[in-house]
């Protein structure tokens, strides 16, 4: 009988077989660009705010802020004086309006618009998204890159972003440029728009890292790195906050994925 040829060793799964590159080194440049200025804008904003605590001129009242003439607690704020804060403040601005520009235009010529952008039947995504974190879907929805609530949130900030900068604008040159001032209606009402869109920046800033850290804490990888492993996906992993982690919500995975390290 002739030798039957030795057909090699058998091929393995590496490990490495479920990493992807997911995020450009400018993507991860200006994410944590924008997280120191929007952390310096929000503390130096709120110490700016506190020489004046109120929306209403003197011997008015603003019925819409319950706190009116209340200063912010001094241990959220940033600066230590006003002329200081607003150093800071101005500094952290156009750091923001720089490393937005670039973001933006990243995303336009590379394409990556697409990944934030809320498109058609995201909405019907989303709530679906929403029904799962409920628990009145037991499956995690299928997702790309991103699942469509993590672009409702992505797109929202880059929203309020330009928001704050513009009514920022506004209240700085109130005169000079009274156009964009105008966009507001007035002085008072940019100021209002101005902290409001900042309190929305934040509480959905705080969203994202909850999120994070409770459901997709693999991804901080990927805002480091750029590699991001699909097997412990939140889809892969059915994830939801917390649960996940006592068991009960973790999908079954793969003898060889299971016993990943």
């Amino acid at each position: 009988m002739t030798a039957a040829a030795d057909p090699g060793p058998l091929p393995t799964t590496s490990p490495a077989t479920s990493l992807v590159k997911r995020n450009h080194w400018v993507i991860r440049l200006t994410h944590w660009v924008n997280l120191v200025a929007v952390v310096v804008m929000a503390g130096s904003g709120m110490r700016i705010f506190n020489a004046y605590p109120a929306f209403a001129r003197k011997g008015e009242t603003f019925p819409l802020n319950p706190w009116e003439g209340h200063a912010i607690p001094a241990w959220l704020t940033f600066g230590g004086w006003l002329g200081g804060a607003r150093h800071w403040h101005f500094a952290a601005m156009w750091l923001l309006v720089a490393n937005g520009l670039l973001y933006l235009g990243f995303l336009f010529f590379h394409g990556e618009w697409r990944d934030v952008t809320p498109r058609h039947g995201d909405a019907r995504d989303t709530v679906e998204m929403v029904k799962f974190y409920l628990f009145v879907r037991k499956d995690h929805p299928h997702q790309g890159k991103h699942n469509a609530l993590q672009k409702d949130v992505y797109f929202a900030m880059s929203v309020l972003g330009i928001v704050l900068v513009l009514s920022g604008i506004a209240i700085w040159k109130p005169i000079t440029l009274g156009v964009i001032t105008a966009l507001f209606v007035n002085y008072k009402w940019a100021r209002v728009v101005h902290f409001v869109a900042m309190l929305l920046l934040l509480g959905l800033a705080l969203a994202h890292v909850f999120m994070v850290f409770t459901v997709d804490p693999y991804s901080l990888r990927s805002m480091i790195t750029g590699w991001y492993d699909r097997a412990r996906s939140p889809e892969a992993r059915n994830a939801r906050p917390f649960y996940h982690l006592f068991g009960p919500g973790k999908r079954a995975q793969p003898r060889d994925e299971a016993s990943r390290p």
